[in-house]
């Protein structure tokens, strides 16, 4: 098979560049080694940036987003037993929506007028421009490794790449509930037992995280701890945290990663098998959907008039952002979590910059901005 863009992976980051390549009229594929139901039951993020939300629209994939995801114009953060609202719109003018990961993924599968082949097998990377696959060769202009931190496009350059990494020293212990949000944003909440999470995907399905050891086992959080945990690490004035039937609970490793370059001849990496963040900034998703609009803007041009400028910049331009986002996430998460050796100093580091955000019009802004996305090339 030949064609123009062989794009690999059908997550935001493939399928987002999918629409926006075949909207330019630019002929493409993309090639999935999952079948289609495995790839829109993965649940993962679920705060999507203003820009995402306006991107999505733009190529007529937001109706159903409209509809059912949740505006937040504010979150929330807790410390000493006290919540303090960030005015995320107020402060910005821009908002965030939250609306599952895997609901995205739905949308663009659904509505895709391109070419989309799941279950394709242990796909191999033969050259920067040809992919092999169960059913034979794919080969394009140009390859796109949009296949995660695990997939096989990051590995076929891993010797000429760059890598910073940086493993953080606790996991979070997410948890699906059937149960009603207990408050209407988001809640960032910094205990005496560590960080915790309160969230939501659907006005009947809540979200919540807890700060964990990354050597824990499932095994060793039964439903009750998990509540008791919550109950304890939300609890404030005026808050009742609602419980119920537990759907799903996972633990996940905290890391920071990126690679660079983050193009090699004809092969562009981008999302996460370019970069990781901590979800704490809750930027992975929005990141990936940042780097393939800046790929297909370049590949636009080269298409249309041989012009390469954009594919050139295309690493650095996206690396600008990525740093950016990982210096906010590493500050969130370094701000919110209990290290396991901090001591009293470091404790009081972390209540001193937490009432120098929530106290200071500026330092909030500045998180506010960040959160909600940043404008143009930071």
């Amino acid at each position: 098979m030949r064609t123009g863009v062989v794009i690999i992976g059908a997550g935001p980051a493939g399928l987002v560049l999918g629409h926006l390549l075949h909207r330019a009229g630019i002929e493409c594929v993309v090639l999935e080694r999952h079948s289609r139901a495995r790839v829109e039951q993965r649940i993962r993020a679920g705060v999507l940036e203003h820009g995402t939300v306006e991107l999505l629209t733009e190529l007529g994939v937001a109706d159903r987003l409209h509809r059912e995801g949740l505006v937040h114009t504010g979150v929330e953060l807790l410390f000493d037993g006290v919540a303090h609202r960030i005015p995320l719109r107020e402060l910005t003018g821009r908002a965030i929506t939250v609306y599952g990961q895997h609901e995205v993924v739905k949308d663009l599968i659904a509505q895709a007028e391109f070419p989309i082949r799941f279950e394709q097998g242990a796909l191999r990377l033969r050259s920067d421009r040809a992919v092999e696959t169960a059913e034979g060769v794919v080969e394009g202009d140009f390859v796109a490794g949009c296949d995660g931190f695990h997939g096989v496009s990051r590995p076929f350059v891993e010797a000429s790449l760059r890598v910073y990494e940086r493993e953080y020293p606790f996991a979070w212990l997410g948890v699906l509930a059937a149960t009603p949000p207990s408050a209407e944003e988001l809640i960032y909440a910094l205990s005496d037992e560590g960080f915790a999470l309160h969230s939501m995907r659907s006005p009947t399905i809540t979200r919540l995280y807890l700060q964990v050891a990354p050597e824990e086992r499932l095994e060793e959080w039964p439903d009750e701890r998990i509540w008791a945990a919550l109950q304890r690490r939300l609890a404030h004035d005026g808050f009742s945290l609602t419980e119920g039937p537990i759907l799903e609970k996972g633990i996940t490793a905290m890391r920071s990663f990126v690679v660079a370059p983050m193009r090699h001849g004809r092969l562009f990496l981008a999302g996460d098998a370019a970069h990781i963040v901590p979800p704490t900034g809750a930027k992975g998703l929005n990141l990936a959907v940042h780097d393939v609009k800046v790929l297909a803007d370049g590949l636009r041009r080269w298409y249309a008039s041989g012009d390469e400028g954009g594919l050139a910049a295309y690493s650095d331009t996206c690396l600008r952002r990525v740093w950016r986002v990982q210096h906010f996430s590493w500050w969130m998460t370094s701000m919110l979590h209990l290290a396991p050796d901090a001591d009293p100093f470091t404790r009081e580091l972390q209540r001193s910059q937490l009432r120098y955000v929530v106290g200071s019009e500026a330092a909030a802004t500045t998180l506010a901005e960040n959160y909600v996305g940043l404008t143009g090339s930071p």
